[in-house]
């Protein structure tokens, strides 16, 4: 039976994107057929839909949407039986095979996570994979004791999908959160996740003044990368972590180790692409348990049907989002 996919064709260097109709033998190898509900619109998607950034792995045409939520309708797998709800992100999905635009979906059964009690469909693709990664840095900072009594913690990126969400596990943790960003405008949004006060994006996005700068913060999570990672380093305070999950300032550090040696400062990197199983099901369980759900309507800047897609990518790189966009694919 066909179904509705966006389809990605690259000619002479130049991505293009249009909803297309497919049949399931269009489909890549896979031991379990999802019947997609919602994906969701992330950075690596927007790169991957416009062209802007080397995403994509796999030979074109190709599927991209690194996230869905859906019901199984096939399984050869022992893992999963038709009518169960699941979640798949990582393992390569949208990247090296074929993702979630798209109402059909075959991918390995190991790579799916049965979605939480308590959590819909599309409050899962609310979080999807900046959800789950702001879930993956609150649970690593929570590993290296961080705690509210040590200090205020910093979320940089924080308009963005993993920004939001750190943002409000950290507040709902007890934390006072500070809230790094550029558009000043969102004062009432950040601060309705949570956040204390907001923190302009120039104070570090220049890079840190000395090699190791008067401490500031217990901890942090850091989505931008580049010079503003290398400041938040230069201002954490003793014994505190800094978790590295995303690279939108850039993909280099220039730092010291006066950080490391002198102040016992931790650098935590988050892949959420690869992460262990018994991590990836207690992120998602907490993420049901711990995000209330006035919280998922806050964050949900748009629903968007596939045909969209392209255009909602364009915007969310020229920075015009504030939270999450869901990709609902039935529409």
């Amino acid at each position: 039976m066909a179904f509705k996919a966006l389809v990605l064709e690259q000619e002479a260097g130049k991505v293009t994107a249009a909803v297309r109709s497919l049949e399931p033998e269009n489909l890549p190898e896979g031991d379990v057929l999802v019947s997609v509900m919602y994906s969701s619109l992330n950075y690596k998607d927007a790169l991957a839909v416009t062209g802007r950034g080397k995403i994509i792995r796999g030979a074109y045409p190709f599927v991209p949407g690194i996230d869905l939520a859906g019901e199984v309708v096939a399984s050869e797998s022992e893992l999963w039986r038709v009518g169960d709800l699941v979640i798949g992100t990582g393992w390569g999905l949208g990247e090296n095979t074929w993702g979630g635009f798209s109402r059909m979906a075959r991918v390995r059964g190991e790579w799916l996570v049965p979605l939480p009690e308590g959590l819909t469909p599309k409050e899962a693709m609310v979080a999807g994979t900046a959800g789950f990664t702001a879930m993956l840095s609150a649970m690593a900072l929570e590993h290296e004791d961080a705690t509210p009594g040590r200090g205020e913690v910093v979320v940089t990126g924080a308009t963005g999908g993993v920004g939001s969400f750190a943002v409000t596990i950290l507040a709902r943790r007890g934390f006072s959160v500070a809230a790094s960003t550029g558009k000043t405008h969102a004062r009432a949004y950040l601060e309705a996740l949570g956040a204390r006060r907001l923190l302009p994006r120039e104070d570090l996005g220049q890079g840190p003044r000395r090699p190791l700068d008067t401490a500031r913060w217990a901890a942090a999570v850091d989505t931008v990368g580049g010079a503003t990672l290398a400041a938040l380093l230069s201002r954490t305070g003793r014994h505190g972590s800094v978790a590295a999950c995303g690279l939108a300032g850039g993909h280099e550090l220039h730092t010291t180790v006066f950080p490391f040696i002198l102040r016992g400062v931790n650098l935590l990197g988050i892949d959420s692409n690869t992460c262990p199983m018994p991590r990836r099901l207690e992120a998602w369980a907490r993420i049901a348990a711990e995000v209330p759900k006035e919280a998922f309507a806050r964050m949900t800047h748009r629903v968007i049907p596939l045909a969209e897609v392209p255009a909602a990518s364009a915007a969310l790189l020229d920075g015009q989002a504030l939270g999450r966009i869901v990709v609902d694919v039935r529409a």
